[in-house]
């Protein structure tokens, strides 16, 4: 867990040693020049972004310039136990962007907000008693210090937190809009796109119902003219509409969990039925509890998938969260047993099942129902004719069978079901069902893998085709026929199922065959049968559920919602809100034995009964009502901030009565609207959103869900969130333990890969992985900052490998880093007195030409979002200008303005040293001259255990040191090494690297 801490870091960097030169570029001047840049940066407003409207200029009142360039990071949570140096890698590679962007001429909006209601402070809150509030406020102080420490160039006008009552309040004015609308799947877009379907008004249902345009859900009859709507008395017309909201309370099994003492969305459940937070068992349980209809959008999030610049692994796991599959729902009628003296228990029921290969139906030899299914309540009282043992489990009757199964399918959770799939238990029911493409009856089967909540709860099995299938019907010898098969047939002494691909073959009847058909033609043809044989019919199904909204927590947004008198959701008036948290006694929902699955939720907003019960004039007289004591889950406060950073004071000046949306149409379209420059999409959308891909479901799926709810109902111009989405890796790092297991302080070890590891003289085993205080391997930025200075830190974090790799952590690495921006440092100016040393020659023909060479591939690895081996470029040429006699001045003023992104302080400095008065942070990039680039280079072949991993174009003089950084920073070869360490690297200049690891 989670404690917060003072902000008690000492800051100071080393001092400098009496014998080193005064302006020697050491972490005590780096610190100095760094805190006196960040100052600067903040007096000048140089980071302040133009808005086309409103009071939010550039600097000095400037107006937009440029083209809108909206960067973002995946906002941080912010803990007591501050950043490690884990944490920053994507809000440096952010910065960087911008930077670069900035000086590219574009209008770059770049900001940062704190995520805040969150589990870990009101756990720390329920342990000591100290309000969450305060505490996360606290923690706040530590986090906005270590940020700027580090050089970021927000925009701070537009930090916020979700916890600040103005964002509170347009949270809940976005759950009212959410609330007050319901899903027409008929509409036409409202951006003229080619879907169907989107968001309307509830008014807008209630006028069509009484108008009598659309039948009245839930209710026969024809409501020509509003004929059954009107029959309604007014609160049946309400429970009608309240059923169709966007946002609705219902009661269903919900995933409960005692430990906890609140109930958790699918996404918030591991695949071993427990929480995701704090490892307690989750029951699934009825409870009435609010939920977003997400499904109705399941389409548009999968199709829109293809409008936005994502990773392709991140789409792969919407789309499969998703789960949208098409095939065919199909009628399997049930007969009676096999003769004329046995009961016919279930005769003339059917089983309804969904498959994605109907054209498989001609290989379904046996079916299998979930041991909930309702078929099973009633079975025969005798085995059927052509029974076989192994199929009845050994009991004499369907009826003991199948009741003996139930129960010990009702002693196992879902997961624990699931995972004893492949033991292949179960019994035979004594129903038979008809395949309706040959008529042929099948055995209909009971097995726990099958679950009732999923599909329709039972599946026909094709064991030719499926290898789950196949290993149930060798268990229970049961007939195999093959469907599908490659062209000329299996391949021989093939066994078990074909599940590759092929031709349909054994698929034909009186009236269809599928024969020598592909998959695809197949299924379209038996669809269309089954349809006419009122049979089947073509459908599509989805994994995705509604979200489940409610949490039985205190530190969340309240629900801006009253129960009136008849227990039906009232919202509150846009001109009430915020809804605050009042004050209770205490913070913790109430907990219950981890396997205690009869318990109930108790929320804490419960404990206030003062604030629970209230007596309000909403328009019909003083009326009591009652709120809701559930709050938001923390995934609210995230779903929209991007829209918050347009404008942070945007409707604080008004009662938030309905009548201004959340965010300024003009700043939406400006920043977000769709093509608002040459890289954004036809969805349009954030310019570039970066973050950890744990977020993949979960934040970005509920991010989508709300911002096409806000564009369905006009508030936003985007049809998706966020245009572009890069996912960075991680930084990770070693830790050792002595011979108990313990974990000793990872700083303080001593030794290498060769001669072993130790710790106070004793031997260590060493891990890979990540950072945490328990195992006793941390860095954080301040270690980093005082050691070495923040620009040092940001080379090294840059520099470290590709952006979307993890890589290991080595605080001994960092000097090399530290070593670059001494020796840049000193290209520029006298260790002595601080002076320039630059000349004001014309650089030399082969400097002009490593100059613009540098330039050309420096400002294309960062345009590619490669800073590492943008840094290995202007490495190789310092050191070009480190071997001259004197630096001109037009060979090294290029190279500053290159390091700037990476390292602002240090080249605010230097460009100020060379006489500039005005910061460089908006300065020209610098662009390369063609006449220059023509050169001779060879290709070096960089080998990595002595394989060939990756070539890199060098100049045929190039040195040892600078051909090793090329190679090491070349994005193949940091792949193949993978964080292992580097034992030698071989160099034959310039054309053959080997790294030995």
């Amino acid at each position: 867990m989670s404690t917060p801490n003072a902000d008690t870091t000492d800051l100071s960097a080393a001092p400098q040693r009496p014998d080193e030169p005064e302006h020697r570029y050491t972490p005590a001047l780096a610190q100095e020049i760094e805190l006196r840049w960040q100052d600067r940066w903040e007096e000048r407003g140089t980071f302040h972004a133009a808005n086309p409207t409103g009071e939010l200029t550039g600097p000095d009142g400037a107006e937009p310039a440029g083209r809108p360039f909206f960067i973002m990071d995946m906002f941080p949570y912010p803990s007591g136990a501050g950043l490690h140096v884990g944490h920053p890698l994507g809000f440096i590679a952010t910065d960087v962007v911008g930077r670069f962007r900035m000086m590219c001429g574009d209008n770059v909006l770049h900001a940062m907000g704190f995520d805040a209601f969150g589990l870990p402070a009101e756990q720390y809150a329920v342990q000591t008693g100290e309000h969450p509030r305060l505490v996360t406020e606290r923690n706040m102080v530590t986090y906005r210090r270590q940020l700027r420490r580090m050089g970021l160039g927000h925009d701070p006008r537009r930090s916020f937190a979700t916890i600040d009552d103005d964002y509170v309040r347009w949270t809940q004015w976005i759950f009212l809009e959410i609330f007050d609308s319901w899903y027409d799947a008929d509409a036409e877009p409202v951006d003229g796109g080619t879907q169907r379907g989107r968001a309307r008004r509830i008014s807008e249902l209630r006028a069509e119902l009484a108008a009598g345009t659309r039948p009245v859900p839930g209710h026969d009859g024809d409501n020509t003219g509003g004929a059954v709507w009107s029959t309604l008395s007014e609160p049946e017309q309400r429970d009608v509409l309240d059923a169709q909201r966007l946002a609705y309370v219902d009661s269903s099994p919900v995933n409960w969990c005692p430990g906890l003492g609140t109930v958790l969305a699918n996404e918030e459940v591991t695949a071993e039925g427990r929480s995701e937070r704090g490892n307690f068992p989750v029951f699934t349980k009825n409870l009435r509890q609010w939920k977003m209809r997400i499904t109705a959008y399941a389409d548009r999030l999968v199709d829109d998938l293809e409008l936005i610049e994502w990773p392709d692994k991140v789409k792969a796991m919407q789309r499969n969260w998703i789960g949208r599959s098409t095939g065919a729902n199909v009628t399997f009628h049930v007969v009676g047993a096999g003769d004329a003296d046995a009961d016919a228990a279930g005769a003339g029921a059917a089983i309804e099942v969904f498959t994605t290969r109907p054209d498989t139906l001609f290989g379904a030899t046996f079916m299998v129902v979930s041991p909930e299914h309702p078929l099973l309540d009633e079975v025969p009282a005798g085995w059927p004719d052509g029974t076989r043992a192994v199929w009845t489990g050994g009991h004499s009757s369907p009826v003991e069978a199948v009741a003996a199964y139930r129960r010990e399918a009702a002693a196992k959770t879902a997961v624990e079901r699931q995972a004893d799939a492949g033991k292949k238990t179960g019994v035979f029911t004594g129903h038979l069902a008809v395949n309706p493409v040959n008529g042929e009856t099948v055995p209909v089967f009971t097995a726990d893998y099958v679950l009732m909540g999923y599909g329709t709860g039972a599946i026909m099995a094709v064991p030719g085709g499926d290898d789950r299938d196949h290993a149930f019907a060798e268990a229970f010898e049961l007939p195999i026929v093959h469907t599908v098969e490659p062209a000329g047939g299996l391949p021989e002494g093939h066994e078990g199922a074909w599940t590759g691909d092929g031709v349909t073959v054994r698929s034909s009847n009186d009236e269809i065959s599928l024969d020598g058909l592909g998959v695809a033609e197949a299924k379209a043809r038996i669809i269309a049968w089954l349809e006419e044989k009122g049979a089947g019919r073509g459908t599509t199904t989805y994994r995705l559920n509604d979200w489940l909204f409610s949490r039985q927590r205190y530190w969340g947004e309240p629900f801006p919602i009253l129960w009136d008198a008849e227990d039906r959701a009232v919202a509150i008036p846009g001109d009430r809100l915020p809804v605050d948290l009042p004050e209770v006694p205490d913070y913790a929902p109430r907990t219950f034995d981890p396997d205690d699955r009869d318990s109930e939720p108790e929320a804490p907003l419960g404990r206030n009964d003062d604030w629970v019960h209230v007596t309000l004039d909403l328009g019909d007289g003083p009326q009591q009502y009652r709120r809701d004591t559930n709050t938001m889950p923390n995934w609210a406060g995230s779903c929209w901030y991007y829209l918050r950073y347009l404008d942070p004071t945007w409707g604080t000046d008004d009662q938030g009565d309905g009548e201004r949306p959340v965010v300024d149409p003009a700043l939406e379209r400006y920043w977000m609207g769709p093509r608002h420059n040459d890289t954004s999409g036809p969805a349009g959308g954030v310019d570039l959103y970066v973050g950890g891909v744990e977020h993949a479901v979960l934040h970005l799926l509920y991010a989508r869900f709300w911002h096409k709810v806000l564009h369905d109902l006009g508030h936003v111009s985007s049809r998706e969130p966020f245009g572009k989405l890069f996912n960075q890796g991680y930084i990770q790092a070693y830790a050792f333990t002595d011979d108990r297991g313990a974990y000793v302080p990872a700083a303080d070890v001593q030794g290498d890969e060769q001669a072993g590891w130790t710790y106070q003289g004793q031997a260590v085993e060493r891990e890979y992985g990540k950072m945490g205080k328990s195992l006793k391997n941390v860095v954080t930025p301040d270690d980093m900052y005082a050691e070495y200075g923040a620009d040092t830190f940001r080379v090294y974090e840059m520099a470290m490998g590709p952006l979307d790799l993890s890589r290991p952590w080595n605080t001994r690495d960092v000097v090399g880093s530290q070593r670059f921006l001494q020796r840049l440092w000193r290209n520029v100016v006298d260790e002595t007195d601080g002076s320039p040393v630059v000349t004001e020659d014309e650089p030399a023909p082969d400097t002009l030409k490593a100059l613009h060479r540098t330039i050309a591939d420096v400002r294309a690895e960062m345009e590619g979002m490669r800073p590492n081996t943008a840094i290995a470029k202007l490495i190789t040429y310092n050191n070009h200008l480190t071997a001259l006699d004197r630096v001109p001045r037009a060979a090294v003023e290029p190279l500053v303005l290159m390091v700037a992104p990476i390292a602002p302080h240090i080249a605010e400095e230097l460009w100020e040293r060379l006489g500039h008065t005005a910061s460089l942070a908006r300065e020209p990039f610098p662009e390369a001259r063609d006449e220059y680039l023509v050169a001779e280079t060879v290709t070096c072949v960089v080998q990595v255990k002595g394989k060939v991993r990756g070539r890199v174009e060098v100049s045929p003089d190039i040195s040892d040191d600078d051909l090793t950084a090329a190679a090491l920073a070349e994005p193949n070869v940091m792949r193949a090494i993978d964080g292992a360490e580097i034992r030698k690297v071989i160099v034959r200049a310039p054309k053959l690297v080997n790294v030995v690891v």
